[in-house]
C-alpha cells in the first residue's frame, strides 16, 4: 500500500494529477478540495494516498489532508458508493460540511452533490451515522482537524446534541438564533430559549 507521495507536481488536469517522485510519475485522481490547495505545476507537494485495485486497473487516489482520506475510506465501505461518488462528495462538500449533514440528517444537502440521489443520501445517513461519532477520534465529529480554531456553531451543535436534542432539531434551533450571535455560550442560551418557546 502506498501511504503518501512527496515530490514535484508534474501535471494537474482535474480530476487527474501527476506527481514526480525522483523520476517516477505517479498518476492520481483527486477531489477538487485537494486541487484547490495545490501549488503551481513544478511545486513540491505531499499528498496522502489510497490505492484501489480493480480487475482492469490500479487507481491511486490523492488527498490534501488525512481527514479527506479517512472520509473517502469510510465512504467506500458504504454499499453502492464507489470511488467516483466518493470523489464527487469530497469535491462538493468539505469534510466538516459532510459530517454535519450526517449528524443533522440533512439529505437535502447531500443530494446537491452530482451522482447522489435521495436513496444514496439516505443510505449514507444510515450507514455512517455511528461511524461519524468516532471520526474525530475525541468525540468531536464536527471538527476533525484538531489544529483548526474552535467553531462556535459546531461547539453549540455538539453541546445541544449532548443535552439530548435530535440533530435535525438542533440545526433548526441554531438557524433560528440568527447570525448576530457569535459566542458558543450565547448560541446555546438562545437556542435553549427558542426551544422553550
Amino acid at each position: 500500500m502506498i501511504g503518501y507521495l512527496r515530490g514535484r507536481l508534474a501535471a494537474k488536469n482535474p480530476p487527474t494529477l501527476v506527481i514526480d517522485v525522483q523520476g517516477v510519475g505517479y498518476e492520481c485522481e483527486a477531489p477538487m478540495s485537494t486541487f484547490y490547495q495545490l501549488p503551481d505545476t513544478g511545486g513540491e507537494v505531499t499528498l496522502r494516498t489510497h490505492l484501489v485495485v480493480r480487475e482492469d486497473a490500479h487507481v491511486l487516489y490523492a488527498f490534501g489532508s488525512e481527514d479527506e482520506r479517512r472520509l473517502f475510506r469510510h465512504l467506500l465501505r458504504v454499499s453502492g458508493i464507489g470511488p467516483k461518488i466518493g470523489l464527487a462528495i469530497l469535491s462538493g462538500l468539505t469534510v466538516e460540511q459532510f459530517l454535519r449533514s450526517i449528524e443533522a440528517e440533512d439529505t437535502a444537502l447531500l443530494v446537491r452533490v452530482p451522482g447522489v440521489g435521495r436513496k444514496t443520501a439516505e443510505r449514507l445517513l444510515i450507514e455512517l451515522r455511528d461511524r461519524v461519532k468516532e471520526f474525530g477520534g475525541a468525540g468531536s465529529p464536527q471538527l476533525p482537524s484538531r489544529d483548526r480554531p474552535a467553531d462556535p456553531q459546531a461547539e453549540a451543535f455538539s453541546a445541544l446534541v449532548a443535552l439530548g436534542y435530535r440533530p435535525a432539531e438542533v440545526t433548526r434551533l441554531l438557524s433560528s438564533v440568527g447570525a448576530e450571535v457569535s459566542g458558543t455560550e450565547d448560541l446555546i442560551r438562545r437556542a435553549l430559549q427558542a426551544a422553550a418557546n
